[in-house]
């Protein structure tokens, strides 16, 4: 088990919301590269002769693959896990451009202060990768802006699991987005077919990213898209003359009458908005919108359970 106490450094797992997770899972929905305990559907038939790693045995597992070597010096019961007997290999995507460090005054309070639009991505990343790695399944993590900040390759262990939300703690948010370059590069670089949970804003030119959405569908992964935005973002309620600026170039901004442009502005937005989703549908990817107001732990245990009826 994890540590998730905030003094044991843990920021982004907290232990009421891992309570109402920990009743949840997340399965895949088509053919997964790798697979124990017919937890995922898996390409492949039998067992492999390429080892990978240990893991710690759980009740189900078959004792005949225990390792009684590991378990002499360890006085421990360890699994032998070859390549093709692994889990889902999950990969999380975390948006840390410079838009997504906007905070609105209508988002849900985290230690009593507003969660800006980072913040909550990063509690939902680090909340995938607990339930995922409770499943005993492979999870990875890339960062990025216009590039690729960081990539980790997925692994299934508790230890890897620290690594990736150390990760996430010490991550900042920089500047420019370029999803569609990035997302392309991603797609290139995870061999094996798996899911990808993408977690960003997603401001980027549509055409481009549904491109790049067709990328990791055309490479046969499973995609789930988090769509965070802040609740100001999806209402503007301004009302008074405000300096608005680009957080990801901070030379542009722009001091406008809010009341002037808000019927222009809630129709590109909603425009961008339907055109996401609907490409989403096309590819068979779950879209799934994220409003800051609301806390991350409810949105994402109400994604997991409607996905877990539907998959009945």
């Amino acid at each position: 088990m994890a540590e998730t106490d905030q003094s044991n450094g843990f920021k982004f797992l907290r232990n009421e919301a891992l309570g109402r997770l920990s009743r949840l899972e997340l399965l895949a929905r088509g053919v997964v590269e790798g697979v124990i305990s017919g937890r995922h559907q898996s390409p492949f038939k039998g067992s492999s002769a390429e080892f990978a790693e240990h893991r710690q045995y759980v009740p189900g597992d078959n004792i005949r693959d225990l390792d009684w070597r590991v378990f002499g010096k360890s006085d421990r019961y360890y699994i032998k896990q070859y390549e093709e007997e692994t889990n889902l290999r999950a990969t999380v995507l975390l948006d840390a451009s410079g838009s997504m460090g906007y905070v609105g005054d209508r988002s849900a309070l985290l230690d009593g202060q507003p969660v800006s639009k980072f913040d909550y991505a990063r509690h939902l990343a680090a909340a995938m990768t607990y339930l995922l790695s409770q499943q005993q399944d492979a999870v990875g993590l890339v960062t990025f802006d216009q590039k690729i900040r960081s990539f980790i390759p997925a692994r299934s262990n508790a230890r890897h699991m620290r690594v990736l939300i150390r990760a996430m703690e010490d991550l900042k948010t920089g500047g420019e987005t370029d999803l569609a370059v990035v997302f392309d590069e991603i797609a290139e670089r995870i061999h094996r077919r798996g899911l990808v949970v993408i977690i960003s804003d997603l401001f980027a030119e549509i055409e481009s990213l549904v491109r790049s959405l067709h990328h990791f569908r055309h490479r046969r992964h499973e995609v789930i898209v988090m769509h965070v935005m802040a609740d100001e973002e999806l209402t503007f309620p301004f009302e008074k003359w405000s300096d608005f600026r680009n957080l990801e170039l901070d030379s542009q901004h722009e001091e406008l009458d809010p009341r002037t442009v808000r019927a222009e502005y809630l129709e590109r937005v909603r425009g961008h908005l339907r055109r996401i989703e609907m490409a989403c549908g096309q590819l068979q990817i779950d879209y799934v919108p994220m409003n800051t107001r609301v806390p991350f732990e409810l949105a994402l245990s109400g994604f997991l359970a409607t996905r877990s009826n539907l998959q009945r």
